[in-house]
């Protein structure tokens, strides 16, 4: 009989100090995009013309993420497209 695997998290590091405020913005917005798109894969959003602001939107209010602007919905359907 197999045992249960356990999972552990991944221990966070901190953002590294001293960067200009642009890279943590792009940062954080990909880390966001790459969450959505991830979720849309999951629920069988398989085509990036078929994710929709409207549907990415909706996604990120199902799995607690802030709304998206114009420029993560793009970022979206730009990693969908490349999955």
């Amino acid at each position: 009989m197999a045992t249960a695997m356990t999972i552990q998290n991944i221990k966070k590091k901190p953002l590294p100090a001293g960067l200009p405020r642009e890279w943590y913005e792009s940062h954080n917005r990909r880390l966001k995009a790459m969450r959505l798109a991830i979720s849309l894969l999951d629920s069988g959003t398989y085509d990036a013309r078929r994710a929709t602001n409207r549907k990415i939107r909706t996604m990120a209010v199902r799995t607690g993420i802030h709304r998206p602007s114009n420029v993560t919905c793009r970022m979206v359907r730009a990693f969908i497209q490349a999955a």
